[in-house]
């Protein structure tokens, strides 16, 4: 029961990180506004979760593992209701934050209730059957979320999370173990830092995007953004339990796994919005036509997971990592072909090629970053690795935003068919983008055949 519980709370987090990408159009006509302007519900999202992550370790020692795995719930469901009854765009952003808040405590929180409650071997068995909501979520996110918005409104979208969300209430409060720990004091003021220098430098780079903004407001957000991060820096470095220690950079592969993380997913990260809204918005499809139209990325990345382990034991993460960086952004690049005369087909097999490349990145990186990673450092780098995970994606849609409103406006074109040259520069440059943070991983040690990465890393998508 309790695997179970755990696992339909990560499929809750993860369904909602995807089925929402499919329904932004109509979501856009119900609450009259542009569809370029939605990108905020997914990055609301995104960005609380990559905000919250860093404080969930330390309030389930706190507070108990069951007491805090509720109130996540709890939060998220209230956070679904609140989304679900939004009358304006402002009022379902500021949902979403509540929802993200609830959201960012379930996996980690959810992990952490593994790891305790199913000590020494039984613990790679029981994280293999929590991790599979991470396939299962994002294959039927948009699928669903295409299909609810057809048959019934955008607002069954939230409404789904609901039932689950009353349901896991009581099993977790019956079934659930609270697990405390002894803990030092918690670094607010690292925390407070590091929350104030994600969203600063995520919302100039929104504001990038948005000719309404002030230039000198953007270069202000952005140098406080980076002045903030320093600042944390020389907060953690005289401080004796920092959040986020400095001894965690001294593992090089850990130091450049998580900078190629972070540049990389966000191109990753800008797929799972830009697609769905090229396909609606410049070549006709309804959103469930949309949804179905994701389902070869998904079940590609699943496929491609049978065979990367064999190819990373074979070369080794640093060629593995250079070139499959490079065949990405050319795959993302490559969407810029998309138009009305390409064959289904050849679609198809596009998108079924990129998600294939996206999965050995994923797992390629999640292996990478983690592999060397002191035991003694295992939480606070975990943690750090989540955070930099939502934070990607969050950046990701941001940039994909803010490039293709730009665009827009550069190309002078409008909606419709007329906004596909548009979607053709913003995927050309975020694939050179992604192209570029091949450059991190040129930085990691050579190294000969490997063993098998670890199991329960290469499943965390």
């Amino acid at each position: 029961m309790v695997l179970w519980i755990v696992a339909i709370g990560m499929f809750m987090q993860l369904l909602d990180s995807t089925i929402v990408n499919t329904a932004l159009p109509a979501m856009a006509r119900s609450l009259d506004n542009s569809p370029l302007r939605m990108h905020a519900v997914v990055v609301a999202y995104a960005l609380t979760m990559a905000v919250v992550i860093p404080a969930t370790g330390w309030l389930a020692d706190r507070f108990g593992t069951r007491r805090v795995f509720m109130t996540a719930i709890g939060l998220f469901t209230l956070g679904s209701v609140a989304c679900a009854a939004s009358g304006s765009l402002a009022q379902l952003i500021a949902a979403r934050v509540l929802q993200g808040i609830g959201g960012a405590m379930l996996m980690p929180v959810g992990r952490l209730v593994v790891l305790r409650a199913f000590p020494g071997q039984l613990f790679l068995a029981a994280i293999s059957f929590v991790a599979i909501p991470a396939l299962v979520g994002p294959l039927i996110g948009p699928t669903l979320g295409g299909w609810l918005v057809e048959v019934a409104s955008w607002h069954w979208i939230f409404l789904i999370n609901v039932p689950v969300g009353l349901a896991g209430l009581l099993a977790t409060r019956r079934y659930v173990p609270d697990f405390t720990a002894p803990g030092g004091r918690f670094d607010l003021g690292g925390y407070l830092l590091l929350a104030f220098a994600m969203v600063s430098v995520s919302l100039a780079l929104d504001g990038l995007g948005d000719s309404g903004w002030a230039h000198t407001l953007l270069v202000l957000l952005m140098v406080l953004g980076l002045a903030a991060l320093a600042a944390y820096w020389l907060h953690a470095l005289r401080r004796p339990e920092p959040i986020f220690g400095p001894a965690l950079f001294t593992v090089q592969s850990y130091r450049v796994g998580l900078l190629g993380n972070l540049f990389a997913r966000i191109g990753s990260g800008a797929m799972p919005y830009l697609l769905p809204l090229l396909l609606q918005l410049t070549l006709g499809y309804s959103p469930a036509e949309a949804g179905m139209l994701m389902l070869p990325v998904a079940l590609a990345s699943i496929g491609a997971k049978r065979v990367v382990t064999a190819v990373i034991t074979r070369h080794g993460y640093r060629p593995v990592l250079i070139g499959n960086t490079l065949l990405l952004g050319f795959m993302i690049a490559n969407f810029a072909l998309m138009g009305p005369a390409q064959p289904l087909w050849l679609r198809i097999v596009q998108l079924a090629a990129f998600g294939a490349v996206n999965s050995f990145q994923f797992t390629a990186m999640n292996a990478v970053t983690l592999k060397d990673l002191p035991a003694v450092h295992a939480g606070s780098g975990n943690s750090l690795f989540s955070m930099v995970q939502m934070l990607g994606m969050s950046l990701g849609v941001t940039c994909a935003a803010a490039l293709l409103t730009a665009f827009s406006t550069w190309l002078g074109t409008a909606g419709g068919g007329q906004a596909l040259p548009a979607f053709r520069a913003t995927f050309a440059a975020i694939g050179l983008m992604t192209m570029g943070s091949a450059v991190l991983f040129w930085q990691l040690r050579e190294e000969g055949p490997l063993g098998p990465p670890a199991a329960g890393v290469l499943h965390d998508a």
